[in-house]
This record gives structure tokens, sequence and C-alpha cells, in this order.
């Protein structure tokens, strides 16, 4: 599928993968499409940094590849390593076969040993290396890169730098056509600027109500317009608390998905207190919320739709 030639357009295909998107976002999104730059997508977690991935790779008619980051990965996990189990099993049946020039037997099977049909391939070479597909190159969408040990990121600068990966004994590998690559962050730690400047990169934020209230009709249609519009009014004010984790996107679009399950029409306070595990994930948030507080933001709430309808 050919790629948007517009940020209008863009806009367009983001919203046929049933996404959302602000302005700011398509336009990076249309320019890291045009410019073959990696996009680095940084926010709380929880407001669709991820979702962008698959919905492009959706969108573009293109396989994703993901790499889920996490504390102690390493090349062998991301990149590559070398099927050993049968390596050694090459080496024993050439022991076995004893053949009479033992030098060129074992220079042999050290070349044969270190070709493609013993090399596993992870996430990032298999990104790279992929074969010409009719849909174009796939995905990349290397997730949550904050959570990965800072050497890793000096690794993927060659990558980010050239869409190439160098293996000892094989040499580089360079991308046919260079994948679509997206990048994660939560911000639980920052991110060296040399991966920055080699991406295109977007903060992306907290939706404001309309936008949210948009995303709910997308993701939840099932769901009644006035509880939709509390829910949204809801989830707001929580955002504006001193929370210790405040909810994101897809936690407003599970709390509405289980209200909608429990036939729900209005928020209440006995509704709230049942299904707050929905939207808070902390003990001490659920606590706060619980009870009088839920019901002082639902009068709140109630008064401020009333008074924007009357408007």
């Amino acid at each position: 599928m050919t790629l948007p030639t517009t940020v209008d357009e863009t806009l367009a295909r983001l919203a046929e993968g049933d996404y959302v998107a602000e302005r700011s976002l398509a336009t990076a999104v249309f320019l890291t499409l045009r410019m073959r730059r990696p996009l680095f997508l940084e926010g709380e977690a929880g407001v669709g940094k991820t979702e962008v991935a698959r919905v492009l790779a959706g969108v573009l008619g293109r396989r994703l590849v993901r790499l889920q980051c996490y504390e102690g990965l390493d090349v062998a996990s991301a990149v590559y390593e070398w099927n050993y189990p049968r390596q050694m099993i090459r080496i024993r049946l050439a022991e076995m076969a004893g053949m009479d020039d033992r030098a060129a037997s074992v220079e042999s099977v050290e070349e044969d040993i270190f070709t493609r049909r013993y090399l596993i391939e992870r996430p990032l070479l298999q990104a790279l290396d992929s074969g010409p597909e009719a849909s174009g190159a796939p995905v990349l969408l290397i997730d949550e890169l904050d959570r990965a040990d800072e050497p890793f990121e000096a690794y993927l600068l060659e990558l980010l730098a050239d869409f190439q990966i160098t293996i000892p004994e094989l040499g580089t590998i360079a991308a046919r056509e260079p994948p679509v690559v997206v990048i994660t962050s939560n911000r639980t730690r920052e991110i060296h600027d040399a991966i920055k400047r080699r991406c295109y990169y977007h903060w992306v934020d907290y939706p404001d109500a309309a936008r949210e209230l948009r995303i709910l009709r997308v993701r939840v249609p099932g769901t009644e317009e006035a509880l939709s519009r509390e829910v949204v009014a809801f989830v707001q004010s929580l955002r504006e608390m001193d929370l210790f984790k405040a909810p994101g996107v897809a936690e407003t679009i599970d709390w509405a998905q289980a209200l909608t399950q429990l036939d729900v029409l209005a928020l209440s306070p006995d509704v709230v207190n049942d299904t707050l595990g929905s939207l808070l994930k902390y003990q001490d948030d659920i606590v706060r919320i619980r009870g009088s507080e839920a019901a002082r933001i639902i009068e709140q709430i109630r008064s401020e739709l009333r008074s924007a309808g009357a408007a």
C-alpha cells in the first residue's frame, strides 16, 4: 500500500485504523515516512504510543516486528545469536566422518557453522533482513526503550543511523529497504541525546476532553453518549489530581468497556467504587478516590456538563 502524500491523508489513514490522532502527531508520522527517519514517541504509559506502530502496520499493510525492551536486554535477545546446538551437531558429524585431511576438515566445518543457516534472527535483524515483500519493509516497534540498559542504546546507534547491523563472523547486514521504525519511551529514565538526534521526536500527551470523547466513540461504540461524557469528564478530573499514576487513554477505554458490560447508563458513587480497578492501578489512589471523593467528583462534573449544555 502506498504511503500517504499529505498530513491530511496521514490523519485519514490513522483514522482508518481507529486511531484518533491530533494533527501534530499525524505530522510527525508523515515526516517519519517521507524522510525515512525513526519516530521517537515519549509520554506517559497508556496514551497510545505503542498503538501508533500497530495502526501504521495495519493501514500500510505491512508486517509488525516488535522488540519489547526490559532490563538486561542484550544482543542475543534483540538482534541475533548462533544456534549452538546445531553447530555442535555439525561439528560432531564432521568428527565422526573421520576425513583424512584433518586440517581441511576443521577449516571446512568452521566456514560452514558460521553461515546464515545457523543464525537465529531476533527482532532487530528480522526487521532489517526481510526479503523483498510486496507490501514493503516491515514496521519495527522498539517498545519502552527506557526499560533497557544504557549500553543497549549505544548498540542501536548503528541501526538507527545506517539501518545496518554488523555481525563479526558474517560482516555487515544492511536493510534492502529501511523499515518504518517507531521507538517508545515512558520516560522512567532519560534516553541519550544520540538516540533522539537520529529520530523525529514527538511527545504524546493526554488528550483533551473533546478528543478523548472521540476516542471512546470509535473504540467503544456501544457506550451511551451521556455515559461517555461522564466517563471522560471523570477521568479528566482525576488527571488534575495528585495521584500516584493518573489514568491513561487505555484505562479510559477499559473503564468504558467495563461499564458497558455492566449495563451502566450513568455514573454513581457505588458504580465508581465497584469498578475503580479498571481505571486506577494503585491501591493508594483507589482508596483516595473511593467513597465521598467519588461522589464529589460526580456531582462536580454533572454540574459542569449541565452548564455546558445550557450554554
